[in-house]
């Protein structure tokens, strides 16, 4: 098979969470140029048509469908609907998350259990909506945009940390039972992204010049950067790839 088909998506149906903005919305750029249909989901019903315009200029289709991922009912009905309409998804991304950071001793009761609501029950939720018909048809990819913060640690991370590590942990206990299926679980575990809640976070220099200049890459990382690692975990090229960490971080957990 030559390098460009094991690169392609073509004939795939991704479901992507978070699209509406940031890195979900540029893995659904790059997913419909490699030539996969798109399903977007998001809260934002505005950005998920600025979304679901660029995608369809690529000659692509894409459903937008709004959810709360917050909620423990609304990523289910989504995902259910998209396999309403398209049959089944081939690929599914978790890219929807938040990024609340403060000292633990500050750090609220109810802001912990929104984070674990989206960063980590909301991708359960998914994957075990969608993986049933991945199953079946012997073909599946499940990538989680997981963090470098589940695996190492952060002054005022705990909540995100946490989420993030038993994403990672998630990852490799999905692989455990569907890898036998044909089933690839992954997640990607990238640095700060140049994404507006990564700029909102990071973008002062007294905050991220510090963490920049101990990134051995002395930079961070752009959403296409991310884009491009989830588009090969989501082709046939990362067949035998499965429970992986794949750290996009500059070489910062080397050090």
């Amino acid at each position: 098979m030559p390098w460009q088909d094991r690169f392609s998506l073509t004939g795939r149906k991704a479901l992507i969470t978070g699209a509406s903005k940031g890195i979900g919305a540029e893995i659904a750029r790059v997913f419909a140029d490699a030539g996969a249909d798109i399903v977007a989901l998001g809260r934002d019903e505005a950005d998920l048509a600025t979304t679901a315009t660029a995608v369809r200029a690529q000659g692509r289709r894409c459903l937008t469908l709004v959810a709360e991922m917050a909620s423990p009912t609304e990523p289910v009905a989504a995902c259910e609907r998209a396999l309403r309409e398209w049959g089944t998804i081939d690929i599914l991304v978790n890219s929807a998350g938040i990024a609340n950071v403060a000292p633990a001793v500050d750090f609220s009761t109810e802001d912990w259990d929104r984070m674990m609501a989206v960063n980590l029950r909301a991708p359960f939720l998914t994957a075990r909506t969608l993986a049933p018909p991945m199953i079946a048809q012997r073909w599946g990819k499940v990538i989680n945009i997981s963090s470098q913060t589940g695996v190492i640690a952060l002054d005022d991370h705990a909540a995100y940390a946490a989420s993030k590590g038993g994403l990672n942990a998630l990852t490799k206990s999905l692989c455990a039972e569907w890898a036998r299926h044909n089933v690839q679980v992954n997640a990607i575990c990238p640095t700060v992204v140049m994404t507006p809640m990564g700029i909102e976070v990071w973008g002062k220099p007294e905050k991220g010049d510090p963490f920049r200049n101990a990134t051995p890459a002395r930079r961070f990382a752009e959403p296409v950067e991310v884009a491009d690692a989830a588009l090969y975990l989501a082709s046939d090229a990362s067949s035998m790839v499965n429970g992986a960490l794949l750290m996009v971080e500059g070489g910062f957990t080397s050090v």
